[in-house]
């Protein structure tokens, strides 16, 4: 990478990070209704994994889904509307924290049930292979969705029809208030791929060239080979798994503990020993997107609600207008 685009990708990490930072204010404020689940901690598994792919390569995932949608590209304001319920959100307000989309972006969501992005992101590798696109799916999951059903059935099929996906699961050690240790089963999440043949790896979640290194192997697997793969990054968050969490489950020490490999800190140290990145730098890029995150909540505030008509769009996808839209008509 270049300079520059190694320093486009620490921007990317702290945006997140001051994004959800300012969500949770908000949050506490009332200004956000629902489940809010914050990203906190797993920026470079999401910044790292999509920073390797191509134009039509396509990205799923579950709720926890405000850091890949800010690394796809999509804007502050937008996904903060979407927060807010506003109708200038990603999803006109009516998805809010759990339903980010922008197919414009080849990205699909956020999905509110655990695992049932899975499926799904078999079912976009198999429309790419169908269309014979040299592309790939990258599917997202939490180290508590490897043991829905719905996952392995996914796995099966990507395995027996060699469908081009990437599963990446972002092993962040509890399943909401459950640990690890309580819930699965086996040495490794990635290594359950074993029984369907497929290739997998474990891996530093925390690491942003790590990552992009061990997902640059799968993605090229799945283009040039039509071959699924499992990736395991382990990672850790650094607050509860909803905004409603008491986090009686673990010690305020184990959360310090694990502070120490935070993976923005990492990378910035990483970017100051290369002389890519000065203090000075570092410290622009941080007020920068501190600045934008608080001028997404301006832009929030002063959005208007969805109208009422709206509670009878988008219910069902019309296809004359849909494939208009996309040229296919």
């Amino acid at each position: 990478m270049s300079a520059g685009e190694k320093i486009d990708l620490f921007t990317q990490m702290v945006r997140i990070r001051r994004f959800e930072e300012r969500c949770i204010r908000s949050y506490q404020q009332g200004k956000i209704g629902g489940f809010c689940h914050t990203y906190i901690g797993q920026e470079s598994v999401a910044v790292g994994s999509i920073s390797v792919l191509d134009k039509d390569d396509q990205i799923i995932t579950a709720y926890r889904d405000h850091g890949h949608a800010l690394a796809v590209g999509m804007t502050m304001n937008e996904c903060m509307a979407e927060l807010y319920g506003k109708f200038t959100g990603c999803s006109k307000g009516k998805g809010g924290s759990m339903h980010f989309f922008a197919p414009d972006k080849r990205f699909w969501g956020g999905h509110g049930i655990v695992g049932g992005q899975t499926p799904l992101g078999a079912g976009l590798a198999f429309a790419l292979k169908y269309l014979d696109k040299k592309a790939c799916s990258l599917t997202y999951l939490g180290d508590g969705a490897v043991n829905q059903g719905a996952f392995h059935e996914a796995l099966n099929l990507c395995a027996l029809w060699k469908l081009p996906a990437v599963y990446i699961i972002e092993n962040n050690y509890y399943s909401m208030g459950t640990s690890l240790l309580r819930s699965s089963a086996g040495e490794s999440l990635a290594g359950r791929g074993i029984g369907y043949d497929m290739e997998y790896e474990v891996a530093n979640g925390n690491d942003l060239y790590t990552v992009r290194e061990v997902t640059a192997r799968a993605v090229e697997r799945a283009k040039k080979e039509s071959l699924p793969t499992v990736l395991e990054f382990q990672t850790y968050r650094y607050r509860g798994h909803s905004m409603s969490d008491p986090e009686t489950y673990r010690t305020k020490d184990e959360v310090e503990e694990k502070k120490k490999f935070d993976p923005i800190a990492l990378y910035q140290q990483y970017l100051l020993d290369e002389g890519v990145l000065t203090e000075k730098q570092m410290e622009e890029i941080d007020e920068a997107a501190k600045k934008e995150a608080s001028d997404s909540v301006d832009f929030a505030e002063e959005s208007p609600f969805p109208p009422e008509e709206e509670l009878y769009t988008d219910v069902y996808v019309n296809d004359e207008i849909y494939l208009a839209k996309h040229g296919q008509a």
